[in-house]
């Protein structure tokens, strides 16, 4: 994996990192042939053990948050499963976003164990909203026109790919996903505009830190694909910075066509 891993945060208790695209975050039994690991390369950097606490889809990169002793990932791991922990997306979609919605269809949930049909039905809500859109003057589809936006999810609940079904059941897929997303799309983005990967984005999370009691908020930059799909758009405006605390309003340069 040529992407460094970024260390976003780091106390004496956890320690926060940007998860490149693409690798796994620890051995799994569908992991075949895999040989990097997240956990691994961050146990290798810091020369000590860490413990995850959460979870981020394979293809999507953006801000982790790891314990570093088990008497400090047992409350930090039950504040991300009882929600109290904000997490923020950046998603590129297909079609002009709704300005602002609530979606609430409710999800099986997925754990390879058993028939999805089989799971349970659950709860999921997640807030979006839409940030910007672009339109291109090129048939991806069978319009003359390509239109595609910049949208911002915060999910209040935890299922295993929420923002992506979500997303899809609205009828604005993310771009790159290649389950719930549309094929020639997908293509274009990944021959036309270099940007051949799942285009969704961990960019932020705020909880209280469970040792100081102090509230923590990690903003997450976007790696080298986005940005510059972003800069291309005119959507640098957008583009989140790695910060700590109250995160600085970032630069606006000028679009690139």
């Amino acid at each position: 994996m040529s992407d460094p891993l970024r260390i976003l945060h780091r106390d004496e208790h956890l320690v926060a990192v940007h998860k490149p695209a693409g690798l796994l975050v620890h051995r799994t039994a569908l992991a075949r042939g895999e040989r990097e690991f997240l956990l691994q390369r961050l146990r290798d950097k810091l020369s000590q053990r860490v413990y995850p606490v959460h979870r981020l889809d394979r293809p999507t990169s953006g801000v982790m948050v790891f314990a570093l002793s088990s008497e400090v990932a047992t409350p930090l791991a039950e504040a991300f499963a009882e929600r109290r922990v904000t997490k923020r997306y950046l998603a590129v979609v297909r079609g002009i976003g709704p300005e602002a919605e609530r979606l609430e269809y409710p999800l099986r949930e997925e754990d390879g164990s058993r028939p999805k049909a089989e799971m349970p039905v659950m709860e999921a809500v997640t807030d979006i909203r839409r940030l910007d859109s672009v339109e291109l003057p090129v048939q991806v589809d069978r319009y003359p026109h390509s239109r595609y936006s910049l949208m911002e999810a915060r999910p209040l609940t935890g299922r295993r790919h929420q923002i992506r079904r979500h997303l899809s059941q609205r009828g604005y897929p993310i771009i790159g996903d290649a389950k719930h997303g549309k094929g020639n799309h997908n293509r274009f983005f990944a021959e036309r505009l270099d940007a051949p990967r799942l285009l969704l984005a961990a960019t932020g999370l705020a909880f209280v830190h469970p040792v100081t009691e102090q509230p923590l908020r990690l903003s997450c930059a976007l790696d080298a694909t986005m940005t510059a799909l972003f800069r291309r758009f005119g959507w640098a405006g957008h583009l989140p910075v790695d910060a700590v605390g109250e995160p600085r309003t970032p630069p606006q340069p000028a679009a690139i066509d």
